[in-house]
């Protein structure tokens, strides 16, 4: 008898974040990020405040404001947290989603350029 699967836990959906936010693993911004997360095996679904929990990592941070990969990485999970169904998408698909929702389809300017960069289109 099938079942349905699991739901993704957070720090599945955080290392899906900054997977696509930094592939090469060279960011350590992102690797603090990532790290701040690994322990956290409690499925996202229970978690009741999920944009909470990541703002307030974001303001624990050394650089104030985080450079602009942690706060899409930060966008990534908020947005993979409600739509877990789009955990599996395409990286730039799952940017391009996050930024819309995550950011009224505005991030702010140094977001938009980092998009850019990676040709993502909000």
């Amino acid at each position: 008898m099938p079942t349905e699967p699991l739901p993704p836990t957070l720090a599945q959906v955080v290392r899906r974040a900054t997977d696509i936010v930094d592939p090469d693993g060279v960011d350590p911004e992102v690797d603090e990020l990532r790290l701040a997360f690994e322990d956290r095996d409690e499925p996202i679904s229970a978690i009741d405040d999920l944009n909470g929990e990541t703002q307030s990592l974001l303001a624990r941070f050394a650089v104030q404001p985080p450079g602009p990969a942690v706060t899409m990485a930060a966008a990534i999970t908020a947005y993979l947290g409600h739509r877990r169904d789009e955990v599996g998408a395409g990286d730039e698909t799952i940017l391009r989603l996050a930024a819309r929702s995550e950011f009224d389809g505005k991030p702010p300017g140094d977001v938009a350029d980092w998009l850019r960069d990676r040709a993502v289109e909000v």
